[in-house]
């Protein structure tokens, strides 16, 4: 489950999560689908689902299947073989959102006058003009400012039910993190790893006799060329320049590669260097050749715990909120009446 709630059709992403589901959720009609493309993608108020008696209407469905795929309207609709995945994660949020405003109600919370009205005055500020605000007020909410306040203090609640529930249970302190850590050591070894930057020579496929030769002959000149280079740039512009492998685009350089992952005649010329040094020719593939030069060899290791801390206690926060939503769910699920139309 996502973390917080959509950022509708026609706001900007500047909207505060916690109520920018007000935004217009409503799909225009589309046009004919393209092959392989759902073209569902359309609201008219029709009921959904119901939760403890409260319906949902394919309105906040919408809403939620252009949350999960964005990308809907230059898609014209969901791609079909997307379309059930999607429509059922979209329904399971809405419930979800459902379920925690109604517990968020039962438990008597409130929410400030003050904080209600800046809240409403943020909304009608992301609009580009009053006349779009106007036609959002018509199509979305009755053309009323009334349900409209009553929906943006129906998500400022769920927003602080899931503060309570999730967002403060879900802190992650140093100690937590140094525990997983000293607990968890393989997943922060890494591996011996060369960085470095390559000229490789590739005859065609199926290649005669004489374009081997041909490309032996090259391999040879551009040895020379290359063992005349004194830094990264002069080398990297000659990658560049005659290179036949796609890293040619970044001056020849390959970020850090597993020693396990790369050809072994590869590994074996680089383990053998000294950084800034170049190779002579590698064959390594059948007539295939390269020319090296390396950047940095890095012995197999483990990150250190204060390296590693920030992301950490962030991966771990997010692994302990999902789980605490989960939970959550299941809760809210257990003595609720919920029925799929």
């Amino acid at each position: 489950m996502k973390n917080h709630f959509t950022i509708g059709i026609l706001l900007a992403a500047a909207i505060s999560p916690a109520w920018a589901q007000l935004a217009s959720s409503h799909a225009p009609t589309l046009t004919a689908a393209q092959p392989g493309v759902s073209a569902t993608l359309e609201a008219n108020g029709r009921p959904v689902a119901r939760v403890n008696g409260t319906v949902l209407t394919d309105r906040d469905l919408v809403r939620e299947e252009y949350t999960i795929f964005p990308y809907a309207r230059q898609h014209n609709g969901i791609p079909s073989g997307m379309e059930a995945d999607i429509r059922a994660g979209a329904m399971k949020m809405i419930v979800f959102e459902e379920l925690v405003y109604q517990e968020a109600v039962r438990r008597g919370m409130t929410v400030a006058p003050e904080r209600l009205a800046k809240a409403q005055a943020d909304f009608r500020k992301q609009f580009a003009s009053p006349r779009q605000y106007d036609e959002t007020l018509k199509s979305e909410f009755k053309g009323s400012a009334t349900v409209l306040r009553a929906k943006i203090r129906r998500a400022l609640l769920i927003e602080d039910l899931l503060k309570r529930e999730v967002d403060d249970k879900s802190a992650i302190c140093v100690a937590q993190a140094r525990e997983f850590y000293e607990k968890n050591p393989q997943r922060f070894r890494y591996p011996e790893a060369f960085s470095f930057q390559s000229i490789s020579i590739l005859p065609p496929p199926n290649a005669t006799s004489a374009q081997l030769k041909e490309a032996h002959r090259r391999a040879g000149e551009d040895l020379r060329q290359a063992q005349a280079t004194k830094s990264y740039d002069e080398f990297g512009v000659l990658a560049e320049r005659i290179s036949e492998d796609d890293f040619r685009v970044m001056m020849g350089e390959h970020d850090a590669a597993d020693r396990s992952k790369l050809p072994p005649a590869v590994a074996n010329a680089l383990a053998a260097m000294q950084p800034g040094q170049v190779s002579g020719i590698i064959e390594f593939d059948t007539n295939q050749y390269a020319i090296l030069r390396l950047k940095e060899h890095i012995s197999a290791g483990m990150r250190r715990f204060e390296d590693v801390q920030p992301s950490l206690r962030e991966w771990l926060k997010k692994q302990k909120s999902e789980q605490l939503r989960r939970d959550l769910d299941v809760r809210l699920r257990q003595n609720a009446k919920i029925e799929e139309l």
